[in-house]
C-alpha cells in the first residue's frame, strides 16, 4: 500500500504564498462571471427596447451597483495581469536556437491590450 500524505481540507492554500496567489487568481473567475452576467443583462435590456434599456442604465447608477462595478473592475485588472504574467510560461516561442524572453512575450500582450483598449474607447466616443 502506498503512503498518502494527509492534506487538510481547509486552508491548505494558506501554507505557501504561491498557493495563496494561485487561489486568488482562480477566484477572480467568479467575479468575471458576475460581470459577464451584468453584460448579458444589458444586452437583454437593449433587446427589450428603450424603456428597458433606460431602466438598466438607472439600475447601474445605484450606490450598491457602483461599488460592485468598481470592485469588479479592480478584480478584472488583477485577473488580466495575472494571466498575462503566466503567458510566457504557456507560450514559449523559439526563434532559431534561442527562446524569446518572457518579458517580450508578456510585454507584447500588454501592448496589444493597450492598443485594443484605445480602439474600443475611440469607438465608444471617449476621444
Amino acid at each position: 500500500m502506498a503512503y498518502v500524505r494527509p492534506v487538510s481540507r481547509y486552508g491548505w492554500y494558506l501554507k505557501k504564498r504561491s498557493y495563496a496567489i494561485h487561489m486568488a487568481q482562480e477566484i477572480t473567475s467568479v467575479f468575471i462571471a458576475i460581470f459577464t452576467l451584468i453584460l448579458l443583462w444589458g444586452i437583454a435590456a437593449v433587446a427589450g427596447g428603450p424603456k428597458s434599456y433606460q431602466a438598466f442604465l438607472d439600475s447601474l447608477t445605484t450606490p450598491g451597483m457602483v461599488v460592485l462595478l468598481w470592485v469588479l473592475t479592480i478584480v478584472m485588472f488583477y485577473h488580466a495581469f495575472a494571466w498575462f504574467s503566466v503567458t510566457p510560461k504557456a507560450m514559449v516561442i523559439q526563434k532559431g536556437e534561442e527562446f524569446v524572453p518572457g518579458g517580450m512575450i508578456a510585454g507584447a500582450h500588454y501592448g496589444i491590450w493597450a492598443v485594443l483598449t484605445l480602439i474600443v474607447l475611440f469607438l465608444a466616443g471617449v476621444f
